[in-house]
């Protein structure tokens, strides 16, 4: 998304184009309307939601939605391109932060789970439409993806350089095994309507990655131990 976003007010039929620049991106009735359209989207699914009901949710006037979005695409797009792209940007600074791969790893994982967990709403959206991939957000929904694989991706690359992950493995493989993990752990617990701690399922995760599930046996005394 570029610094500016041009939008016509067709709500009043009105030729003219307004510019919604960063400060109007920042100010509360922006982010008000935007909140209110993902608890819109989330509720009722982003076909079955109206203009109306979200200027309502955001308590607003149907006319005032047009000022700052073109329709209910234009506000998916921004909710890819502003409120997602800044918790993606807070998951390369928690990977940056920790050191060793394992620490990576678990620190991506736990973020990404809490973020989730934090915000219901923009959790379902976003595991909705990333799914859904409307053309309309598909550039973003692309870019936010590639994020994340090149997070993980690092992640990987340094464990193998650290000892700490097998340098046989198929490395495209092991990406699709941990991201369709965390993605099914999500949805597992928004089908559950959020009944136990999303954030406490981190720990499991990473030590399933790490550790695997087989077990092997111990060349020293014979009994059996985790295969790493």
């Amino acid at each position: 998304m570029n610094e500016h976003s041009f939008i016509t007010i067709g709500a009043y039929n009105h030729p003219r184009r307004f510019v919604i620049g960063t400060r109007a991106k920042n100010n509360g009735k922006y982010q008000r309307i935007l909140d209110a359209a993902i608890r819109v989207f989330a509720d009722q699914g982003f076909h079955q939601s109206t203009i109306s009901q979200i200027a309502r949710a955001a308590g607003v006037a149907d006319g005032t939605i047009y000022l700052y979005f073109k329709n209910k695409d234009d506000i998916m797009a921004h909710f890819f391109s502003n409120k997602t792209r800044q918790v993606f940007a807070r998951f390369r600074e928690v990977v940056d932060e920790a050191q060793g791969a394992d620490e990576k790893l678990r620190c991506l994982i736990q973020h990404h789970l809490e973020e989730f967990q934090r915000d219901r709403y923009m959790a379902v959206v976003y595991q909705a439409e990333t799914r859904r991939m409307s053309r309309m957000c598909e550039a973003q929904i692309r870019e936010m993806s590639k994020l994340y694989h090149d997070l993980v991706s690092e992640i990987l690359e340094q464990g193998q350089q650290e000892g700490r992950i097998r340098k046989d493995l198929y490395v495209g493989l092991v990406k699709r095994f941990i991201i369709g993990a965390v993605d099914e752990v999500i949805n597992t617990w928004l089908h559950s309507e959020g009944k136990y701690d999303l954030g406490s399922m981190a720990v499991p995760l990473v030590d399933l990655f790490m550790r695997g599930i087989a077990v092997s046996r111990d060349p020293e005394d014979g009994s059996d131990a985790i295969s790493v």
